[in-house]
């Protein structure tokens, strides 16, 4: 299933939760955005479509990394004492080394641990949740746990936690439903899908 059907059977859910708690308009858009969203999320993991569109390009990275290492270098260079010299061109030198190596799959990573900084930052326990959540995606193989109930109860504490941050009803239960939408038009219960999803990990690899 690509990603335009998740959103918008994820969006469709925000709208049905909004008329059965009766939003006000404000908050009807809100519900059908985070449907949306919910909907997709599934597919943050290493090898999903959804990685590649929410990070930054790891060319940017490299490239502002390598220029505050030159940086560095040079200020080391010319300003450092003694021994500070030193370990700010080793820094420096250290820095254009490491941003090298930087891949886009290592992109999501990086945004995880943006995120939970956010979060900390903010005092926002859900973002530091969400967080914590990419950051696992960025590991974890494509339809595995973010496909499984395991990412179903984690992005349910997640939106729980949303919900209660912003104080609008409905807000679980659209993210919730959403999340679960990806995972039943991904599995097997479709004729049309050759692959499932690994619904019971860790306990069993079994696609359904």
């Amino acid at each position: 299933m690509n990603g335009t059907t998740h959103a918008a059977i994820g969006a469709a859910t925000g709208f049905i939760v909004a008329s059965t708690f009766d939003s006000s308009p404000s908050s009807t858009l809100l519900l059908v955005g985070l449907g949306g969203v919910s909907g997709l999320i599934p597919d943050l993991d290493v090898d999903g479509k959804l990685r590649g569109k929410m990070t930054l390009s790891h060319k940017m990275i490299q490239t502002v990394a390598q220029l505050i290492g030159v940086l560095m270098i040079i200020y080391s260079f010319y300003e450092g004492v003694s021994t500070d010299r030193y370990v700010g061109i080793g820094i420096g030198l250290g820095m254009i080394i490491l941003s090298s190596s930087i891949k886009q799959k290592h992109m999501l990573t990086i945004t995880g641990i943006g995120v939970i900084a956010g979060g900390s930052s903010l005092q926002e326990t859900w973002l530091m949740l969400f967080g914590i959540y990419i950051l696992i995606a960025s590991f974890v193989p494509h339809r595995s746990y973010t496909h499984s109930i395991v990412g179903v109860v984690f992005f349910g504490i997640i939106a729980s936690h949303l919900e209660r941050s912003l104080g609008i009803n409905g807000i679980f239960y659209t993210c919730l439903i959403g999340y679960i939408s990806h995972l039943i038009t991904d599995s097997k219960l479709l004729p049309f899908n050759k692959r499932g999803v690994k619904l019971f990990l860790p306990i069993s690899s079994k696609e359904i």
